[in-house]
């Protein structure tokens, strides 16, 4: 996917930018994770990874899977896990809008994501989500904690319909 790069104020550059998602292994999505995401480094499975390349460096990924919270998890709704970027303008958003389509061609009736309650969301917006507000605990406190370097604070759910 191409397109036409915008500034902050919304007006278009002169100059087109050269980004494209492609698929990506689970392995290579997760090594650019564990190299760039801000606070969430590891993760356990998927069903879908994507990735965005900008003159052809990669430049960010997304993996995709089941929801972990298991009420959410009705075989219709798809958790976007991790969105990790190099910090490339626009290529959240590139990401999120992406995962939403690969979902909806999938069969996927809902999109979900959660992020920390510091962080804005502005690529979220931006890719048409809609906060739910504050959902989970500040960290999980199952039998099987494994000692998980997460943040301690509350996260934000997100969620978009795929079905009109």
């Amino acid at each position: 996917m191409k397109g036409r790069s915008r500034s902050p104020a919304g007006k278009a550059y002169a100059e087109p930018f050269e980004m494209e998602i492609r698929p990506i292994t689970f392995r290579a999505a997760k090594e650019f994770n564990a190299l760039h995401h801000r606070h969430n480094p590891d993760i356990q499975g998927c069903r879908f990874c994507l990735s965005c390349w900008k003159d052809n460096q990669l430049v960010g990924v997304a993996i995709c899977g089941r929801p972990v919270g298991r009420y959410l998890d009705d075989g219709m709704t798809c958790e976007i896990n991790r969105c990790c970027t190099d910090g490339t303008y626009n290529a959240c958003s590139m990401l999120y809008g992406a995962c939403c389509r690969v979902a909806k061609a999938m069969g996927y009736r809902r999109v979900i994501t959660y992020t920390l309650q510091s962080e804005p969301g502005t690529s979220l917006r931006a890719s048409n989500f809609i906060c739910d507000g504050k959902a989970g605990g500040i960290y999980w406190t199952g039998e099987r904690k494994r000692g998980q370097k997460i943040p301690a604070e509350l996260k934000n759910r997100w969620h978009r319909d795929l079905v009109a």
